[in-house]
């Protein structure tokens, strides 16, 4: 434990004072067991929530640090766990190092899995948190003390994926009565398991709530259309190598995500008729065209940069859709 102690020590000894008021409540960090996958969730009354919060490196784990917020937590613990310090490990070096340590709350996980949580004596209750296998929640300023057990319970409950599980979460704290402020912002950020030496391609999910009547509802929202956008980006990695079985494949399923995104189905559209099924993709142009007539001057753009046949029938047929 003495490197992780000097190099907390060193960390914190320039930490900027301790903020004058607790800017967020409850929060999740998990590792997916099938995935590999590394995530935080969060949701207080306060502006911007996610940016102080949560911090994520893929194939090195999460953190969340909340409550009197020391930022610093975030990236010197994931520099901890980077260099093969625990999860546990990694918090406790921390801590010992921080002076404010009595009003932090923060939860980590790192890439195996391991995770730790801490509720300072002086963080505004009700506040406590509580680990589980691959994950840990915590929450300060909540209504009741049931908040951070249901967490727990809707957390190893859910099904789906890693956003699935860790949106449940949040609702089940939210109908545990929540923050005792209400509510205000909300943010999730997934990680890929292992990384690409490229941090912008390893990200998942990276939404933010930042002001809003209904934080959840919205990011839940945003959860759904960022899954219609990651098979729209992978229809892309498809287009690229003239896959278009593989690119229909996958603007299909964007579109039927959201099924009113006219931008999906344009794509959606490009694909099939490239691919010879231009009577399925019929539908999906007239849509994209009554939603903005400029998608037709488009469809005459593309042929020139390969991404539709450079067949002036075809062109010809998809114009003349109403």
């Amino acid at each position: 434990m003495a490197f992780p102690l000097l190099f907390a020590a060193a960390v914190l000894a320039a930490a900027p004072p301790v903020p004058p008021r607790p800017v967020a409540t409850y929060s999740i960090v998990a590792r997916d067991s099938a995935t590999g996958e590394l995530g935080v969730a969060v949701q207080s009354h306060w502006f911007s929530v996610g940016g102080a919060v949560s911090k994520t490196e893929a194939g090195v784990g999460a953190v969340a640090t909340q409550s009197f917020v020391e930022p610093s937590y975030g990236p010197q613990g994931l520099s901890l766990m980077k260099v093969g310090r625990t999860a546990a490990e990694a918090l406790a070096g921390l801590l010992a190092a921080d002076s404010g340590r009595d009003v932090r709350q923060v939860g980590m996980i790192d890439a195996k899995g391991n995770v730790a949580t801490h509720t300072g004596s002086q963080c505004i209750p009700a506040a406590g948190g509580q680990t589980g296998a691959g994950y840990a929640v915590q929450a300060n300023l909540m209504e009741k003390a049931a908040v951070w057990p249901a967490m727990a319970r809707a957390y190893e409950s859910a099904k789906g994926d890693l956003a699935d599980r860790l949106l449940a979460a949040l609702d089940a704290a939210e109908a545990e009565g929540g923050d005792i402020r209400g509510r205000q912002s909300a943010a999730i950020l997934i990680v890929k398991s292992t990384s690409s030496g490229r941090p912008w391609a390893d990200k998942v999910f990276d939404l933010r709530v930042e002001d809003h009547e209904f934080p959840l509802k919205e990011l839940r929202r945003l959860v759904i259309l960022q899954r219609a956008y990651n098979h729209m980006s992978a229809g892309d990695d498809c287009v690229t190598v003239k896959d278009w079985a593989c690119a229909e494949r996958e603007y299909g399923t964007a579109e039927g995500l959201v099924p009113g995104n006219a931008e999906m189905a344009f794509w959606h559209g490009v694909a099939l008729a490239t691919n010879g099924r231009l009577d399925p993709a019929r539908p999906l142009f007239a849509r994209a065209f009554a939603a903005d007539a400029r998608w037709r001057e488009l469809v005459k753009r593309l042929p020139k940069v390969g991404q539709l046949p450079n067949d002036p029938t075809l062109i010809e047929a998809i114009l003349a859709i109403r």
